[in-house]
């Protein structure tokens, strides 16, 4: 059904990377969810005001709220396709993560609104109101499910297709629909083979709980994106490769990825080149791999030429052993780039980077002072100047 919607109403829709397919594939999605989520709230609607359902009145709220997140998504397709401008240089992507934000309060606001309409009947202070399911609502919310769940994977596959997140958040909001109103079901059928009416009442507050915890889940992915994520593995190791074919490049360091909305990414690195070569070509290298990263990754890339010294002995001779000493005394984990010396008659000032990964148990002051204290202990005349970048 997924592809059949697709050919249907998605030009071009092989090409998903093409920003008028996404939107289009923006817009189907929202169409689709308002449609199915109106088309079930109203029945639900119905068969909870004839049935005094609690459970099936929540579900039925939440999928009303579920349609009013398909607006939200539309609307955010269509703002975040709008191209840069002077007070957005970067493009307005990330206005799909504020949609995500949305859509999450909204589920949030439904599940709390439920706990406490029901919080009264458990506490006693008022009674549960008489339910009376038949055969035929047990059926309608049957069938429910299982839209739900088709819902769900629609969702899944188109927000894979397009890297959407807010796409990505309604599908798992679908899914755990699929499951809150198999609660319902559940509880319906209790109601009706035992007859007591506080089932009804508990698997409400149920249904809410799991309505939350879908919110706070899609709240605290969309609260990464917008905070700012370590790069993706699969973009280093696809930038490395690039960069491994330049055989002028000795080396990479301080590598960021910034990530300004689906597919939209920006990214920044030191590369290592000997100094002596002509700087002129070594410049036309560099902007021939910013090109090549562009185009078969789609990450606008700034680098940085990092000249440095290859042919003096004693300049080589000082790295290496700093890097032992830092191997032997400190940490296998910490890599250094930017060295260079100041070679005096009396003493030597060694300065240089040091890349510290964030899981390391040193904090940046410890491990500029275990740093100096290893080198200190093998030549008494040598002086570390470090600076600590986090990677």
């Amino acid at each position: 059904m997924t592809e059949l919607l697709s050919r249907l109403f998605v030009k071009n829709y092989k090409d998903p990377d093409d920003a008028t397919v996404r939107k289009s594939y923006g817009a189907l999605s929202s169409f689709v969810g308002i449609f199915v989520n109106v088309i079930l709230s109203i029945i639900k609607l119905v068969v909870g005001i004839i049935t005094a359902s609690a459970a099936i009145m929540a579900d039925a709220l939440n999928n009303f709220s579920d349609a009013g997140s398909s607006i939200i998504t539309l609307v955010s397709f269509r703002l975040s396709s709008k191209p840069a401008d002077k007070d957005h240089p970067f493009g307005h992507a990330r206005i799909e993560y504020i949609a995500s934000l949305i859509v999450s309060f909204l589920i949030l606001l439904v599940g709390f609104e439920t706990i406490f309409s029901n919080i009264s009947v458990l506490l006693g202070l008022s009674e549960a109101a008489e339910t009376s399911f038949s055969t035929a609502s047990l059926i309608v919310i049957g069938a429910s499910i299982m839209f739900k769940i088709w819902l769900s994977l629609f969702y899944k596959k188109i927000g894979k297709r397009i890297d959407s997140s807010v796409v990505k958040a309604a599908g798992v909001d679908s899914l755990m629909d699929s499951i809150s109103t198999f609660a319902v079901l559940v509880s319906a059928i209790i109601v009706k083979l035992s007859g007591v009416q506080i089932i009804d009442t508990i698997m409400s507050m149920i249904v809410a709980v799991l309505i939350i915890v879908a919110g706070i889940n899609i709240l605290n992915e969309t609260k990464n994106s917008l905070l700012g994520e370590a790069p993706i593995d699969d973009q280093i190791k696809a930038i490395n490769s690039i960069i491994e074919e330049y055989p002028d490049i000795i080396d990479i360091h301080d590598l960021i990825i910034h990530n300004y909305g689906p597919n939209h990414y920006f990214a920044s690195l030191h590369a290592e080149v000997d100094g002596n070569k002509d700087i002129f070509k070594l410049h036309d290298m560099i902007d021939g791999v910013e090109k090549r990263i562009q185009t078969d990754l789609n990450i606008l890339c700034t680098i940085h030429l990092d000249p440095i010294v290859t042919d003096d002995e004693t300049l080589n001779e000082l790295k290496e052993f700093l890097l032992n000493a830092i191997c032997e005394d400190v940490a296998t984990d910490i890599t250094v780039h930017d060295f260079r010396a100041v070679i005096g008659e009396t003493h030597t000032n060694i300065i240089f980077d040091i890349m510290l990964p964030f899981e390391s148990k040193l904090s940046p002051s410890e491990a500029i002072e275990r740093i100096s204290n290893a080198v200190l202990k093998r030549r008494d005349n040598v002086f570390c100047v470090i600076t600590v970048d986090r990677g």
